[in-house]
């Protein structure tokens, strides 16, 4: 690293606790009515959701608190005020979260020209660094590039325009829901399927909760013996087969995680958001159940420190964790938790759950926290940045980071486990530095990953990565000239291998070879030369 100007690493934290919790379950045995009627309200609710979400994104920033109760009002007449207040806060949510996502690929378009332009800039076949890449390989690739600056150029003005006007660009059911349908044979779907699937995607069955109403929710409504009922909405009026204009389903529910926490809130009238959900590739139905909790005080830093800890480096297919105790060195072997990112998104899901109660688990034992880098490959996703490496961004694409660690996080403070995160700076290249071979040997494999993950935990516990530092001055063996085995080897001084001396014990000559030192005689006399006198001093005489 000498001459490289290295960036400035950020102090590890305690990472917070969730805000939130959510369980869920199946509603079984519903009867065709009850399907029925959850459809009708479903498609019923979808719709006001779809013309309230087109209202928010014609307002744009003229959005106000008196728009927001013009269109309240509106939804109102058409549902009721509870259903109004959930669509409402849903337009919103998800009005926002399209202006962030909007923000973050303006910031994505910004780096790409940035990329090109410097790369425009140097001729052809110019190698790069570490720091910046070179020029592109050829003139064709040279042009192509140039056509494409103008291309972001051109979607970055575009963008910029629609920021700043407030507009943003929203697909309820999802852009690559729509998009299935022009690729229908790609995906392995019917026209009839895909339907089901987009018509399903749109329907909006949710409510918020209301604090010191009846269970928590009077929109819909789930009681202690497990029976849920739902407020229909006005035009839906003659579907009721319960007072005060409610649907009463046949099936009865029970949440197997988390029943106790569930129970004390709706007893005690605390609010509990209810969402139906529709999974067409099963044709089951489920419901989730979601509430806030408070902030889960989090530990001192150095309390988190006692005793050592587990540090975790993220990899595309498994997790490299090791234990280290507080002074930083490795105790014990390195352990390795795979999971499979291939199929689906529930498979993955489930692959990184499985993953992370193993290493949960693991860490509840020997009561330690868990350190862990605070990855974010927003960046480094680019096609510009790494445009042949298609491998390499297809992984990094496909490593699930903030997923997991948000996974992490809250399943840690389910079991009282700290986190710790760990700014990820450097931690892969000076583990392997300092780390990969030291730890190798015959009868471990120690992985670079494996490294990896001991300079996370090192930083973590406040230690330097590199496995030793300078003794004191007046402490070192030659006094002050004395030099760590990390030196480089210009540095003068350094400690280096002994001197090399010619002669049969290094092997390096032949033992026939003229001696350039005379043997000096043996000390014992079993090995005393034959032919040497010996000589008997006189007694000393005395009186």
């Amino acid at each position: 690293m000498r001459g490289e100007s290295l960036r400035t690493i950020a102090a590890p934290f305690v990472a917070l606790g969730p805000s939130g919790v959510a369980i869920r379950t199946r509603l079984k045995d519903l009867t065709p009515d009850d399907e029925q009627v959850l459809r009708l309200v479903g498609a019923h609710l979808g719709s006001l959701a779809s013309k309230d979400l087109k209202r928010r994104c014609a307002e744009g920033l003229e959005h106000s608190a008196d728009t927001w109760a013009r269109r309240k009002r509106a939804l109102t007449d058409t549902s009721s005020s509870r259903w109004a207040g959930s669509i409402t806060k849903a337009t919103h949510d998800q009005w926002a979260l399209s202006r962030r996502a909007q923000l973050a690929h303006i910031h994505s378009l910004e780096a790409g020209i940035k990329t090109i332009t410097h790369r425009l800039s140097l001729p052809v076949g110019e190698k790069g660094t570490k720091r910046a890449p070179g020029g592109y390989r050829s003139r064709q690739e040279w042009f192509q590039k140039s056509r494409r600056l103008h291309l972001l150029k051109d979607r970055l003005e575009r963008e910029r325009a629609d920021h700043d006007r407030g507009r943003v660009r929203v697909v309820r059911g999802g852009k690559r829901q729509l998009h299935t349908r022009h690729h229908l044979e790609a995906a392995q779907l019917t026209e009839h399927a895909w339907r089901r699937r987009w018509e399903a995607s749109r329907w909006f069955l949710q409510a918020d909760g209301e604090s010191g109403k009846r269970f928590g929710n009077e929109t819909i409504r789930v009681t202690p013996d497990g029976e849920v009922s739902l407020k229909l909405p006005v035009p839906l009026a003659h579907l009721v087969n319960a007072p005060h204009g409610r649907y009463v389903l046949a099936a009865t529910v029970i949440f197997h995680h988390r029943s106790e926490e569930w129970a004390d809130r709706i007893t005690t009238n605390r609010a509990v958001a209810y969402r139906i959900h529709y999974d067409t590739d099963r044709s089951r139905w489920y419901l989730t159940a979601s509430w806030t909790i408070p902030p889960v005080k989090t530990v001192p830093l150095d309390v988190a420190r006692t005793g050592g800890l587990i540090s975790v480096d993220t990899n595309a297919d498994h997790l490299a964790a090791w234990r280290l105790d507080q002074h930083g060195n490795p105790v014990g072997e390195p352990r390795r938790f795979f999971y499979d990112l291939s199929g689906t998104a529930n498979h993955r899901d489930a692959q990184v759950r499985h993953a992370l109660t193993r290493l949960l688990h693991w860490a509840k034992r020997h009561g330690l926290s868990i350190a862990i880098e605070n990855l974010d490959f927003a960046a480094e996703k680019t096609r510009e940045k790494h445009g042949r490496q298609k491998r390499f961004r297809r992984l990094i694409s496909g490593m699930p980071v903030s997923k997991l660690r948000a996974r992490l996080v809250s399943m840690a403070a389910e079991l009282g486990i700290t986190i710790i995160a760990v700014d990820p700076a450097y931690t892969s290249r000076w583990g392997a530095q300092h780390w990969h071979k030291p730890l190798s040997g015959k009868n471990r494999k120690t992985t670079r990953h494996d490294a990896a993950s001991i300079a996370i935990g090192r930083r973590a516990l406040g230690h330097r990565i590199r496995r030793r530092t300078a003794p004191p001055p007046h402490d070192q063996s030659d006094r002050v000239g004395h030099r760590t085995a990390q030196a480089g080897h210009g540095t003068p001084g350094r400690e280096g291998t002994r001197p090399r001396i010619l002669g049969p014990r290094t092997r390096s000559v032949s033992p026939d070879a003229a001696r350039t030192r005379e043997t000096s005689a043996s000390t014992t006399v079993r090995d005393a030369p034959v032919d040497q006198d010996w000589v008997q001093d006189s007694l000393l005489l005395t009186d």
